[in-house]
């Protein structure tokens, strides 16, 4: 159905596809892993119109086709559901569902909202969403956006001649396991009127989902995998080229907390959120706060932050109770906080590397109001090279990094500013395994420099890993807490036991 000959595809210094073979048949759901950098970004746009290869050929039903944009390829059957989400919060369902492609719905320059409602209806119906047309969809949780999204791809089919091709980039990065099933079963009974390409991190997905896995790394594809017979250890060790290390969250670099208390809660409550939470994150310390999607976690989080203000209890930072909750004021008590969605509230697209790593920071930058660039530019080269940062310099736009690049500038962000309590909402969403191994290491670094970090991780074995404490969340209430030595820690299932 789909097909890529020898393609080619370069940028400045960049030769980011080399000779790229690959291939998808209809009704079938292929797998794309490799680390960031690895070139699925760039294979991705090429086949989604929004750039144009180099050299080979590709293919549509065996007909040669390249595309000028993305809207030209949606005419031939491509969709994308973007793993930051292509949707407008301010519009409502169908709005967003139609976007682009609203003139059916319009005579002599008025728009039939009852028709276009209607029409939004049997495309959610697709994706077994049962909502309101007419709602804004910033009312709409991720995962319903998530579903939106996938039912504006699916409109297409009332467009096109043929099956559709849909490429899901890191579909579920911030879904719940049932919403993952969810998706996964509306994605194997779509297979019929469409094809999928899923792109993600995480393998067990990846070989749940895929008829057949293709691995790149360094702009090519190293192997292609049969999904039934796939071995995720085998596939990540394809993807970085070596075996990979049997201390991958670096237990044997983690030393015991100080008793120095940088951040109190006592009592902290939050009606319909948290209630009754009490805990405390020394120096050194890794705290981790594990629970099923909505256990209050993300709440307790950006509470401490500032961003949420609790309606009972009393927070201290340094021994000094919190008043006015905020984040500026969490700035200035030392805190720095890596969201869970790091391209909406982690960086600022359109900024320079160097200027989003020194934002929180600027009066140490300026004189007379006259902005140091250089030695802006001096701080942001030493972390890039601490970091280990892939980006062309320091002025590159950050927005155009990848995923696990674009963590590390939020990271640098904050320890580049003295920030000794770091907040990590799920730090290692969307990120490869090579990015992630950095990202621990640079975790246990925060914890040698004597930060406390509070954190949200990506899977129970990352949170058992990495954390001195455990505080397992079930509804807003720490059911048990749990020490984890190295050597003893606890198992997945006496964390699952509290959670559920």
């Amino acid at each position: 159905m789909l097909e890529f000959k020898k393609v080619e595809k370069r940028f400045p210094g960049v030769h980011a596809l080399k000779g790229i073979d690959f291939r998808i048949e209809r009704g079938e759901i292929v797998g794309l892993v490799g680390e960031n950098g690895a070139g699925k970004s760039t294979l991705m746009k090429v086949l989604y119109g929004a750039y144009q290869h180099d050299g080979g050929e590709v293919l549509i039903d065996g007909k040669p086709v390249a595309f000028a944009n993305p809207r030209e390829a949606m005419l031939k059957g491509i969709g994308m559901v973007f793993q930051e989400q292509s949707l407008i919060p301010n519009l409502s369902v169908m709005e967003n569902i139609f976007l682009g492609f609203e003139q059916r719905f319009v005579r002599w320059g008025v728009v039939n909202w009852k028709k276009m409602a209607a029409a939004a209806r049997v495309q959610l119906a697709k994706v077994e969403l049962d909502i309101d047309p007419h709602m804004e969809l910033s009312k709409l949780s991720f995962a319903q956006r998530q579903l939106v999204e996938l039912a504006k791809v699916m409109a297409l089919e009332e467009r096109v001649e043929g099956d559709l091709v849909i490429l899901l980039d890191e579909p579920t990065s911030v879904l719940a396991k049932d919403e993952v099933q969810l998706l996964f079963r509306l994605i194997r009974r779509l297979r019929s009127r469409a094809s999928f390409i899923f792109v993600s991190h995480r393998m067990d997905e990846v070989i749940d989902i895929s008829d057949r896995i293709y691995v790149m790394k360094d702009g090519a594809v190293v192997d292609v995998v049969d999904g039934s017979t796939a071995v995720a250890s085998s596939i990540q060790e394809k993807m970085v080229g070596r075996e990979i290390s049997t201390a991958y969250y670096r237990e044997e670099k983690q030393k015991p907390c100080t008793d120095d208390v940088l951040v109190e809660a006592e009592g902290l409550s939050h009606a319909g959120k948290y209630e009754d939470i009490s805990f405390r994150l020394r120096r050194g310390e890794v705290l981790s706060l594990v629970g099923v999607e909505g256990s209050g976690g993300e709440e307790i989080m950006r509470t401490v932050f500032g961003l949420e203000k609790p309606t009972g209890g009393t927070l201290r930072i340094k021994g000094k109770a919190v008043r006015r909750f905020n984040a500026a004021n969490a700035v200035r008590h030392g805190i720095g906080y890596i969201p869970r969605e790091r391209k909406i509230e982690g960086i600022v697209g359109g900024m320079s590397v160097f200027e989003n790593m020194t934002l929180s920071q600027m009066r140490n930058y300026s004189r007379g109001g006259v902005l140091k660039r250089a030695a802006e530019r001096a701080t942001a080269q030493q972390w890039v090279k601490r970091l280990e940062i892939k980006t062309p310099s320091v002025d590159a736009n950050a927005g155009k990094l990848s995923g696990g690049n674009q963590q590390k500038v939020v990271i640098s962000k904050w320890r580049s500013s003295g920030s000794d309590v770091i907040l990590l909402d799920h730090p290692t969403r969307g990120v490869d395994i090579g990015a992630k191994e950095h990202i621990y290491e640079v975790i246990r670094e925060m914890c040698d420099d004597g930060c406390g970090v509070l954190l949200m991780a990506d899977t129970l074995e990352e949170a058992i890993g990495l954390s001195h404490t455990i505080a397992v969340l079930r509804d807003g209430k720490v059911q048990q807490w749990f020490d984890c030595v190295p050597g003893h820690k606890p198992s997945l299932f006496d964390l699952v036991h509290h959670m559920t």
